[in-house]
């Protein structure tokens, strides 16, 4: 049963990643503008991000993919908290990744099998 909500979990970030990444990609500029990240690092930190995500979903079928997608994923997550943290944005800024931090740390569990 847990493995279900892991693949859930999976997802969740996957969909998340893109939606943001290429549906709401002009936040993402303003984002790395106000954070002072150059053109070169958001393209680096998007195309990780898409490839983690993809990883992810096929990770679904072959779950040996599963975790260090998960870990990378979640350290591009606090990565993220702390730019959130240093720009002073609100916390309603600051949440989405908050939450898919934590779903990736999940998912580093269950496939580790910390837990479940």
């Amino acid at each position: 049963m847990m493995t279900n909500f892991a693949v859930i979990a999976q997802l969740v970030v996957a969909v998340s990643i893109v939606i943001v990444w290429v549906f709401r990609f002009d936040n993402i500029v303003k984002e790395f503008k106000q954070y002072h990240l150059s053109d070169l690092a958001r393209t680096l930190v998007g195309s990780t991000k898409i490839a983690l995500a993809t990883l992810l979903v096929a990770g679904i079928w072959y779950p040996s993919l599963v975790l260090i997608p998960a870990l990378m994923m979640a350290f591009l997550m606090v990565s993220a908290q702390y730019f959130h943290f240093k720009a002073n944005n609100p916390w309603h800024k600051r949440v989405p990744s908050l939450f898919l931090l934590l779903l990736c740390l999940f998912i580093a569990a269950v496939s580790l099998k910390l837990i479940f």
